[in-house]
């Protein structure tokens, strides 16, 4: 009897430890699970950084070619690459620029290039002789190009064969610096221009050298990704292997597979296409379908033509697909897992009614920043969750944030403040020798801006990632807004300040001030100027209209202007835009003149009610 009573009270008090849990902790073995996931992974980077002996993307990559060397790496417009094509094809292109080049280890190459098989054997090549890549956006022109180029100090410039137009507006500026210039084709009218491709048959394709990419130190550069930050012209943002490592298991954190098949059709110039798409691949040996460009008429059919298993996503592109017209059929896919980030919660449930129960793997991070989340339970709307073992690996803060002010709210004793779980507040993390803050190259100023120092106590340093978020009391984080001059369009950051400078250049403009408004259903904001003009000039509104199509990218294109007469600022001198921004762009309650870009007419025109009427019901798109 008493061996009997002495089961039953274990058996009642797991039962009870069983319902506490569930009560109180209802997440804690999902939690314990993925954390047990996480530090396996961790504690081969801690390897890494003890040993030396760091095993790169690439390096990992050639691993895969070696084990499963006929498996299909990339699938592009129907044609099969292998794991040996591309380890081969990159060594050809590596060879190209040994025998027919001045390029040593340790050397920058600028990469324009849409997507498509030769990004990769050339970022692949590339690295193989120990030269670093800066991945730039096929969607910059003319002196943001330019900027970008030297601002990575890259010695020699590849350009894709359909990126020719593109590189001849700044190829005098770049030929006048002595810059060599490539372009992936076997031949080209332009003078003092190299090609490639005639000259890959007349090198081999055996292995490189090993000791041509060894790497030493997880926090060696290995790339530069362009990003807007906050302000100003592109940054090239410093990714060294510990970032580009990271990302490369992010698809295998969320549960993929070998044998997952994983359609990327963002642009690779992008650290989620690249790191997260292609790295994640590579980490899993998997097989890539990789597109040119995002189509969402052709999206579902190439899914269920290839097999597809894994989709990448930007909220924009969720919301791109359930606006097309339903078919029979649109759950009938092999899609299992999505992964990406910035998709609103009404889109995403939308999203999982239309086409089926995938599993949404939302998550967060800055391509220069030094902290990431993972909503690995699916809870729609989050970017992620945290816990008490999360902040110890990755320690951060939501602190009290003045928007109108644009600076963080600080107490009587000259420290931030920390926000209450369900309020919003600015995310700040803090820099540590194992989270690094690697910042811009080039640039100083705009690194040293994106740190906060003495935060809590003198001394303590802190990343700012400058977006507000939003901590709920089952310690789900939630993405609410961008401060400063940055707004997000298009799964792109636009930078108001380039926005403005490209403007003022009119003669006509006094000044310009460039932010981002919101619209019913759609993510992000839309760029909208408010301009000021020179005294007794008029409004161009057609050489407006061809300044900003000819120098600036779509997404970044202001596609509402407010005329007026004086420009608001702060008491610090800085321009005003709270009150704009609150205000939009509706005729009815906006007395200044509003106008319109109508690509159809090829300049701006007056924002009617019956044009904003169009735009809020959808009907006009954006």
């Amino acid at each position: 009897m008493m061996s009997l009573s002495w089961i039953t009270g274990i058996v009642t008090g797991l039962a009870a430890l069983h319902f506490l849990q569930k009560k109180l902790f209802p997440y804690f073995w999902v939690d314990f699970k993925f954390l047990l996931k996480v530090m396996r992974y961790g504690f081969q980077i801690e390897m890494y950084k003890r040993t030396g002996n760091v095993v790169t993307v690439v390096d990992r990559f050639i691993q895969q070619a070696q084990r499963i060397p006929g498996k299909s790496f990339l699938i592009f417009q129907g044609q099969v690459h292998t794991y040996s094509d591309v380890d081969r094809r990159s060594n050809r292109v590596a060879r190209v620029f040994i025998n027919y080049s001045t390029l040593k280890k340790g050397d920058t190459v600028a990469l324009l290039m849409n997507n498509e098989p030769d990004f990769l054997n050339v970022w692949f090549g590339l690295a193989k002789i120990g030269c670093l890549v800066a991945f730039l956006n096929y969607n910059i022109r003319s002196r943001s190009l330019l900027h970008c180029f030297h601002s990575c100090g890259a010695k020699l410039f590849i350009v894709g064969a359909d990126m020719l137009e593109t590189m001849e507006e700044i190829l005098p500026s770049l030929q006048e610096d002595n810059i060599s210039v490539w372009v992936m084709s076997k031949e080209t009218s332009l003078q003092g221009v190299n090609t490639v491709l005639d000259k890959l048959e007349s090198v081999t394709d055996e292995p490189l050298p090993s000791h041509l990419r060894k790497v030493n130190s997880i926090r060696a550069t290995t790339l530069y990704i362009f990003t807007s930050g906050t302000t100003g012209l592109p940054k090239a943002a410093v990714i060294g292997q510990l970032q580009a490592i990271k990302g490369a298991a992010g698809i295998w954190a969320f549960g993929g597979k070998p044998d997952d098949i994983v359609y990327v059709t963002l642009p690779l110039y992008h650290s989620a296409a690249s790191l997260i798409g292609i790295g994640g691949v590579i980490y899993l040996g998997a097989t890539c379908v990789l597109r040119k460009k995002f189509s969402a008429s052709q999206f579902w059919n190439e899914c269920k033509k290839y097999d597809v298993t894994v989709i990448q996503y930007i909220g924009e592109l969720c919301r791109y697909l359930c606006r097309q017209p339903e078919r029979e059929g649109d759950k009938d896919h092999k899609v299992r897992m999505a992964v990406g980030n910035g998709v609103r919660g009404d889109v995403w449930k939308e999203f999982l009614a239309r086409f089926g129960e995938i599993k949404m793997c939302e998550l967060y991070g800055a391509t220069e920043g030094n902290i990431c989340f993972m909503n690995h339970t699916g809870k729609i709307g989050s970017v992620g969750r945290t816990n008490v073992f999360y902040k110890l690996v990755f320690p951060f803060e939501l602190i009290k944030y003045d928007i109108q002010r644009d600076e963080p709210i600080k107490n009587q004793h000259g420290w931030c403040e920390r926000v209450r779980k369900g309020e919003t507040g600015l995310l700040i993390s803090k820099v540590n020798s194992n989270n690094p803050f690697f910042g811009y190259a080039g640039n100083k100023k705009d690194t040293t801006k994106k740190l906060l120092c003495d935060v809590f106590k003198k001394g303590d340093l802190y990343f700012n990632t400058g977006d507000l978020m939003v901590q709920d009391s089952d310690n789900y984080l939630y993405f609410r807004d961008r401060i400063g001059d940055t707004f997000r369009w298009k799964g792109e950051n636009v930078a108001t300040t380039e926005v403005s400078d490209i403007i003022g250049i009119l003669e006509f403009i006094q000044e310009a001030n460039v932010y981002g408004v919101t619209i019913p259903e759609h993510e992000g904001k839309v760029g909208m100027a408010s301009i000021i003009l020179k005294p007794n000039k008029v409004l161009d509104l057609s050489s407006l209209y061809n300044q900003v199509i000819t120098y600036l990218p779509g997404y970044a294109q202001p596609r509402f202007l407010r005329l007026q007469e004086r420009m608001e600022v702060t008491g610090t001198f800085k321009q005003q835009k709270f009150r704009l921004v609150k205000e939009g762009f509706d005729p009815i309650e906006v007395k200044d003149p509003l106008f319109f870009l109508d690509d159809s007419k090829k300049s701006y025109v007056p924002l009617t009610k019956d044009i904003f009427d169009k735009i809020i019901s959808g009907l006009l798109k954006m």
